[in-house]
């Protein structure tokens, strides 16, 4: 018999590491690689993925003091949405500042395109751990796969595992997961990054 489970996904984290490899992230490419964290042992009850719609808003540039917009579509997170056992649980996006660009040489004279926005995710480490309590509470699967290297998920994994839920940590490829997140887990599975036949417009 199979074990039903439950993917949870932190969008902020995967896109971080698919882009650092080069890979498309794009709604088919998260797809593939949720159902690429599922063993064959498994059966997935549901996939629930977290992200932030893109920042809408103004900032003053740090040099000239003009104003700069920032404009984004969510549409692919509708399209995530979409598929087929998706949920999708957003957070909010914050714009934390402008930082300067480390690969600008000292000493040189500085412009608004030498800084680089700082955003910060909100939100969603609340969300994962408030999914995994109530999963667990309710005993609705057996496993959770934990797809993150946030360490602020650790209460929640302490939770799943004495409402007697496995939890599976999944490593992706040139990525050590954080040691709080292993020792908390049951299991941990190295998979590899997915590949796609053509690339469509990267979120």
């Amino acid at each position: 018999m199979k074990k039903s489970t439950i993917v949870l996904i932190d969008g902020g984290f995967l896109r971080s590491m698919s882009r650092k490899a080069n890979k498309p992230y794009v709604p088919a490419f998260i797809e593939k690689f949720a159902h690429a964290c599922i063993s064959a042992d498994e059966e997935a009850l549901r996939i629930l993925y977290y992200d932030c719609a893109p920042f809408l808003g103004s900032a003053r540039n740090p040099i000239s003091g003009t104003t700069r917009d920032f404009k984004g579509s969510d549409r692919w997170l509708h399209e995530v949405a979409a598929l087929d056992l998706f949920a999708v649980r957003r957070g909010v996006l914050k714009f934390r500042g402008f930082e300067r660009n480390p690969k600008v040489a000292p000493g040189s004279e500085l412009t608004d395109s030498d800084f680089i926005p700082q955003f910060e995710q909100k939100g969603v480490d609340m969300r994962i751990g408030l999914d995994i309590a109530a999963y667990s509470a309710e005993r609705l699967a057996h496993r959770i796969i934990l797809v993150t290297n946030d360490t602020d998920c650790v209460p929640a994994m302490k939770f799943a595992r004495k409402a007697g839920l496995q939890t599976v940590l999944i490593q992706v490829p040139n990525c050590k997961p954080a040691p709080e997140l292993v020792a908390h887990a049951d299991f941990k599975r190295s998979i590899e990054w997915p590949e796609l036949a053509s690339a469509a417009r990267p979120c």
